[in-house]
């Protein structure tokens, strides 16, 4: 692969198991938010899954696509856009009625300084779509930062375990799942909170910053030293197989790779393919922010794609310099101050 539209085919090719679940899913699908680093793909690995199962389902896209040309590819591709501000009431409420929602709107970076707008976007709006949505499906996008840090040798926080968000963008975070959950309470509204851990494509996140790092010989902090990753196809995949899991009260979902990675470790393996040798800063603490997606991996499988595949993968990616978002994710973080 050396373009963005190989890779987005490539993340957009449903499995057999993703076409027949969809085909058992009543009503048609729209993804709210569409225009993050997600959404793009997973509205074509939606479309591609529809039409090779059950045609008669639509899918539908909302974002305010003010930049780019991403609404014109997702209508050449077959997807039906909708431009709206969800913050808008009027364009909320003139959206159409749809059985299953994705909802992927959020606020992360940037944060700090436009605390009032990222409670807005995270908190206030979800109440907004739930009450308009209150006999569909929702699926809504969430955070493994709702979680503590927790100790390295425990294998991550599992759904059973506490919440304990850290900063303003934590807190907003479980505040959107909260009044989610009200509706749902209140409604009986099927709901799924989808608490992802750093999802990875080619163009962003943690394996290509790491990648970058150990290719231009900069330091690479070790403070957060263990991270998990997934594939972001992968990702994608599970959420859309998790309309099947909704249900009142919500279901909970830690999404992310199994493995409790080392950064150590992830830069060493870059090291020898680039011939370099890793610089190193800061020391690794005994605590980290890390998922256990057991539940997920029980329900869908092990991810397709491999820790060692995507550490080939992005280091083909970085010396073919392929298309990049420019995107950092800040898992260094460990404050919670985005």
């Amino acid at each position: 692969m050396r373009t963005g539209y190989e890779l987005d085919e490539w993340m957009s090719r449903p499995s057999n198991k993703l076409i027949r679940d969809l085909e058992q899913l009543d009503g048609d699908i729209m993804i709210l938010g569409v225009g993050g680093k997600m959404g793009p793909t997973l509205a074509k690995l939606a479309y591609n899954a529809v039409k090779e199962g059950d045609s008669s389902k639509r899918v539908l896209a909302v974002s305010r696509f003010r930049n780019g040309t991403l609404q014109e590819e997702l209508e050449a591709y077959g997807i039906e856009t909708i431009a709206a501000d969800l913050l808008d009431e009027e364009q909320l409420q003139r959206l159409p009625q749809v059985r299953n929602i994705m909802y992927m709107v959020g606020q992360k970076f940037g944060t700090t300084g436009k605390e009032h707008m990222t409670w807005a976007m995270n908190s206030y709006l979800p109440g907004r779509i739930a009450e308009k949505y209150k006999d569909s499906r929702i699926v809504s996008f969430s955070t493994g930062n709702v979680y503590p840090l927790s100790s390295i040798t425990h294998g991550g926080v599992s759904e059973e375990d506490s919440v304990q968000p850290n900063g303003e963008y934590a807190q907003s975070c479980l505040g959107r799942e909260r009044v989610f959950s009200y509706f749902s309470h209140k409604y009986g509204t099927q709901q799924l909170h989808f608490r992802l851990n750093y999802a990875v494509d080619l163009r962003y996140g943690v394996l290509l910053e790491l990648a970058k790092a150990v290719y231009q010989e900069q330091p690479i902090d070790l403070s957060m030293g263990h991270v998990n990753v997934i594939w972001q196809g992968d990702a994608n995949e599970m959420a859309l197989r998790a309309f099947l899991h909704c249900q009142s009260p919500p279901q909970i979902l830690n999404v992310t790779g199994p493995e409790t990675l080392s950064v150590r470790w992830i830069a060493e393996r870059f090291g020898e393919r680039f011939g370099k040798n890793p610089l190193f800063i800061g020391k690794e603490q005994d605590t980290a922010l890390l998922s256990n997606a057991s539940k997920a991996h029980q329900w869908f499988g092990y991810p397709s794609v491999t820790i060692r595949e995507m550490l080939t993968l992005t280091a083909d990616w970085l010396e073919a310099e392929g298309e990049m978002l420019q995107k950092p994710t800040h898992f260094q973080e460990r404050e919670g101050k985005y």
